[in-house]
């Protein structure tokens, strides 16, 4: 198994605001798999996507990638970690306001030794003839392209998605989703992604349902 997550557990607050989000969860996803994860509001999927990405620290658990542990990383190693193996997506993009198409996706493409061809990357998202244009002058759709650009460059072995269409209509969000199908083809890349949209669900390779902190 390429990503095992084991008995993780993650809370948060104390005394009369203690919450357990996780309580235990035990999955795993295979090298080059798409995997959606569904759940309802607060049922503890972004927390389990951030604890994958190190952005959360985990209370007790497991979780391994290509067989390194990283629960009890230095928060460098974390850092390491991050940049060398993962691309995040956004519902909200997070582009630099004040940096065109172009220069968002090189904020991320000085990381690698080997990015993907920047040309290339580009005009396969359709922005060849946005890309000295800044977030402002983008569409929703076209903005969402950016920030997948910005997740590609690297050539992560995982991306981690976290509602990448939700704020999509449904031409856009199937734009989107041939975008990650076809990097996760190409490139072999395990996918991970939150959405509610069952469309999309169902073009993955798998799905896991999360309800109230548990598979």
């Amino acid at each position: 198994m390429y990503l095992e997550v084991s008995g993780v557990k993650k809370s948060y607050g104390e005394g009369g605001s203690y919450v357990q989000v996780l309580k235990g969860i035990n999955t795993g996803v295979e090298k080059g798999q798409m995997c959606v994860i569904q759940g309802t509001s607060g049922s503890g999927k972004s927390t389990l996507l951030n604890c994958i990405g190190g952005l959360d620290t985990m209370d007790s658990g497991s979780i391994k990638v290509d067989g390194t542990e990283i629960c009890g990383m230095t928060s460098d190693q974390l850092s390491d970690y991050r940049r060398d193996n993962l691309g995040f997506i956004f519902q909200f993009y997070n582009l630099v306001p004040n940096l065109t198409v172009r220069e968002n996706i090189q904020v991320c493409e000085y990381l690698t030794d080997d990015p993907l061809p920047m040309d290339d990357l580009i005009e396969t998202l359709g922005l060849t003839e946005h890309q000295n244009k800044f977030p402002s002058q983008l569409s929703g759709g076209q903005q969402q392209r950016t920030s997948i650009g910005r997740a590609l460059i690297t050539r992560p072995s995982i991306v981690l998605a976290d509602e990448p269409t939700g704020n999509l209509d449904t031409k856009a969000s199937n734009e989107i989703m041939h975008l990650l199908k076809t990097s996760n083809r190409e490139l072999n890349q395990t996918i991970i992604m939150i959405t509610h949209n069952m469309e999309l669900a169902k073009a993955a390779d798998r799905t896991i349902m999360i309800e109230d902190g548990r598979i």
